[in-house]
């Protein structure tokens, strides 16, 4: 299996692994939910894992690739204002545990730089 074909799979799986977490633990992602959103952090977990899933689903599927890349791409910009908020409620942890959340911050640029590779070839073979 080429790069190429690999990269969709694991940005799936990525997204899957992610969704997945959500509703195994999701008092870690209630935390993060910023303030401002209606409703309940919960009803924001789940929702937010259950489009991660969606997508990690549309994007193993050739004929559903490239929408589903696009729509990820969208949720990891979307996705920002949580990470910005674990970093600025983390300012005061211990130091790994701070370089983690402030991490978080510039790997979205990677992760929707990729998510848009993955759109631009991934019409795939049906």
């Amino acid at each position: 299996m080429s790069r190429s074909e690999r990269s969709p799979l694991l940005l799936a799986g990525l997204l899957a692994t992610a969704g997945v977490a959500h509703f195994a633990s999701p008092r870690q992602f209630d935390a993060i939910v910023p303030r401002s959103l209606p409703g309940t952090p919960r009803t924001w977990t789940y929702a937010s894992g259950v489009a991660e899933l969606a997508l990690a689903a549309g994007i193993a599927a050739p004929r559903t690739r490239k929408p589903a890349a696009l729509a990820a791409a969208a949720l990891f910009v979307g996705v920002f204002p949580a990470n910005v908020k674990m970093a600025v409620d983390w300012r005061h942890r211990p130091a790994p545990l701070k370089a983690a959340a402030l991490g978080r911050l510039p790997l979205q640029i990677p992760l929707v730089l990729w998510a848009r590779s993955v759109a631009r070839g991934g019409e795939g073979r049906s």
